[in-house]
């Protein structure tokens, strides 16, 4: 008990530094409704506006990462994914940083994996990479270092995580850091990922040849939708993923004065956004987003369509039933 009142003691304080930026989104739904709420943020090693990680004492890094916290707190996020998350590293303080947004947001799960993983000894080791916090189980997990390069410090990891309020249904979520200058780079991580998601259902496919798991790709791409050679459309075409009004005006970089949107929520077929934010807060470099995602009702059992807040046709229900 007395480490849940230092933990909310603590936020209340980093709270106070951002109070007057709320958070847009409906306190009723995520954590407790029938959506699964998503939110996705590069956290920039815990840097926050500052030029370098680097630069930075321990405590100043920690004090940064608090604010982050009471901003995924904020957001009632059932599943985080977090980009440039670090672990015990020189440049940011030693300690990991996943580890402590989970037990600051007192979320069940966390993972994390290393795509930037030197070491040159104890004082000059560096662990960072792309992550996931969940207030349920993480299943499955792997993470994937792109490597095109020794200067390659990209990838993702994967988790498959089950929804209470779909009646376990599990959704296979990926947080993502792509490339952001190289082309090529960019092009040859894109079919890393789509590989290694095509050998992850490999053997795991209905009759119809469809995925099992619905799928739900999201992170920092470096990359906007309307330039074809960035990427991002391809990559949702290979996946058979959609994004939220992909032409739509939501810029998430940089945060201090936003005008490009590089920050994504895909989602496959099974799934529907019941809403979708960009948050203002700028603990970081980049804005975060988040998703109210509901399942598409044909597609699942009745009990879970109604957990989610849908009226099924009768139709739909035997499509769905069982």
């Amino acid at each position: 008990m007395d480490n849940r009142r230092t933990v909310r003691s603590t936020l209340r304080i980093a709270g106070s530094r951002w109070r007057r930026r709320r958070l847009p989104i409906d306190p009723h739904t995520g954590a407790s409704g029938g959506t699964l709420r998503l939110l996705t943020l590069n956290v920039a090693h815990g840097r926050k506006l500052a030029t370098h990680q680097a630069l930075l004492s321990p405590a100043t890094v920690r004090k940064n990462l608090e604010e982050i916290a009471s901003v995924l707190r904020e957001s009632r996020a059932d599943v985080v994914a977090l980009q440039e998350a670090d672990g015990p590293s020189a440049w940011s303080g030693n300690f990991d940083h996943v580890a402590t947004l989970a037990a600051l947001c007192e979320h069940e799960s966390c993972f994390r994996g290393d795509h930037n993983a030197f070491n040159l000894g104890r004082r000059a080791a560096l662990a960072s990479g792309t992550a996931l916090i969940s207030r349920y189980p993480l299943q499955l997990t792997q993470s994937l270092r792109f490597g095109t390069s020794w200067r390659d410090t990209k990838g993702f990891v994967l988790a498959t995580v089950p929804v209470p309020a779909w009646d376990g249904l599990e959704v296979d979520i990926v947080s993502l850091h792509l490339e952001p200058f190289n082309p090529v780079v960019r092009r040859q991580q894109v079919r890393q990922l789509t590989d290694a998601l095509g050998d992850r259902n490999h053997g795991e496919r209905n009759n119809g040849g469809g995925r099992r798991r619905p799928l739900v790709v999201l992170g920092d791409f470096n990359c906007s939708w309307s330039d074809e050679a960035r990427q991002l459309r391809p990559l949702a075409r290979e996946l058979g993923l959609r994004a939220y009004q992909p032409h739509r005006r939501a810029p998430t970089y940089p945060s201090r004065r936003p005008w490009r949107r590089l920050d994504w929520i895909l989602v496959s077929g099974d799934l529907e956004f019941a809403g979708y934010h960009t948050l203002p807060n700028p603990v970081s470099d980049h804005l975060g987003v988040v998703a109210d995602l509901v399942p598409r009702a044909a597609r699942v059992s009745r009990g879970a369509a109604e957990a989610a807040g849908w009226r099924l046709p009768e139709a739909e229900a035997a499509v769905g039933g069982g």
